[in-house]
């Protein structure tokens, strides 16, 4: 997407520059780089933030999967400890 944008802006920089002296064809080049490197730099920043989202995002699912986790092996000794106290109490 980035290359796109930044070589569909050197396309209409250049054919802009075509009929513009030379001055104004170094003044639109100035501003097409300013461009795309502003394009460049919220292309980045939009990628970091997309990248921060995922980390907390797996972050949140490894959570919740180790406290599921954690509740199943409760509720596994609560009923094994059931069984054993149920056993004892036959037997008496």
């Amino acid at each position: 997407m980035k290359k796109i944008a930044i070589a569909s802006l050197i396309a209409a920089a250049t054919f802009g520059l075509a009929a513009c002296t030379n001055s104004a064809q170094n003044e639109s080049a100035e501003a097409a780089n300013a461009i795309a490197s502003d394009v460049a730099n919220t292309t980045d920043a939009a990628l970091g933030s997309i990248d921060n989202a995922t980390d907390n995002a797996l972050s949140a699912i490894d959570n919740a999967a180790d406290n599921a986790g954690a509740a199943a092996d409760a509720t596994a000794d609560a009923a094994g400890n059931a069984l054993v106290n149920a056993g004892e109490a036959l037997k008496k």
